[in-house]
């Protein structure tokens, strides 16, 4: 069913610098996923898929087998890679007996702004470096029903192989806007009637008395250095998450879930 490919294939070192490189993700549109449960999210939710590696050491159980050929159905071409070549390919120490090439997909700002009356919150990544916080953040605005994640300039590629495997599938269900410079984001928010909310360590309003239902975007900084002033004074409204132990502040992933499950109970709730 697979076919097998010599170490020295040209797709070996494609796949390299898809692992590796950013820029290889953006100019060639797609990106690498790594495993069965991913592949199995990424065909649920229609996302074209253009390879299936195997390790050609590893013997597939009868669930990825299944997988492999749904993906193959659908078009996708299933290659062997040779002894040892998985490692060199995938993102992991150990990595899984598959991975696969799937289309790197974005949405536009505007599109999602024009659905903001019942799509909200819009949440806004600034600075957030670190893959594992910003894939969390990706799982928890997809579980709580954000209308999109907005990863602006001097955040970590959303497509980043560690970011992927953190969001736990929420790359291929939530919709993603890449690559915006953050002012440019919240002036385009505003100028559409959308509330801007932005997280701060102290000083902020108690996020126990914020509203979050409605038009609202929910904007996070960096985990070093929070929201840059100059960019905390264009938003619409602080919040703080108020706390009464010793810690100074919280994840970033940590706060920023908090936040996104708040503003899903208030319009619930029907705040």
């Amino acid at each position: 069913m697979f076919e097998l490919v010599s170490a020295k294939n040209s797709i070996i070192s494609e796949l390299r610098r898809l692992a590796q490189r950013r820029s290889s993700r953006i100019e060639q549109g797609r990106f690498l996923i790594e495993g069965a449960n991913l592949l199995a999210v990424a065909l649920d939710a229609a996302i074209p898929i253009e390879l299936v590696l195997s390790d050609g050491a590893a013997t597939l159980d009868d669930q990825t087998l299944a997988i492999a050929r749904q993906a193959r159905d659908l078009g996708a071409r299933l290659i062997e890679l040779p002894e040892g070549v998985m490692a060199r390919v995938a993102d992991t120490v150990s990595p899984q007996p598959i991975i696969s090439v799937v289309a790197r997909q974005t949405v536009s700002l505007a599109s999602i702004v024009e659905q903001a009356s019942s799509l909200l919150p819009i949440v806004v990544l600034v600075g957030i470096g670190d893959p594992g916080n910003a894939g969390t953040l990706l799982r928890s605005a997809e579980a709580a029903g954000a209308s999109a994640v907005v990863f602006c300039d001097g955040s970590v590629d959303a497509f980043n192989p560690k970011t992927v495997r953190a969001s736990a599938g929420a790359i291929f269900q939530v919709p993603i806007v890449d690559s915006m410079n953050a002012e440019a984001v919240v002036a385009q928010l505003t100028e559409s009637g959308i509330r801007t909310v932005g997280l701060v360590v102290r000083s902020g309003a108690p996020l126990d008395d914020t509203t979050l239902s409605g038009p609202v975007a929910i904007v996070l900084g960096s985990e070093p250095h929070g929201l840059a002033d100059d960019l905390s004074v264009t938003l619409d409204e602080l919040v703080t998450i108020e706390m009464s132990g010793r810690s100074e502040s919280l994840n970033v992933a940590m706060a920023g879930t908090l936040v996104v499950f708040e503003a899903a109970r208030q319009r619930r709730a029907g705040n």
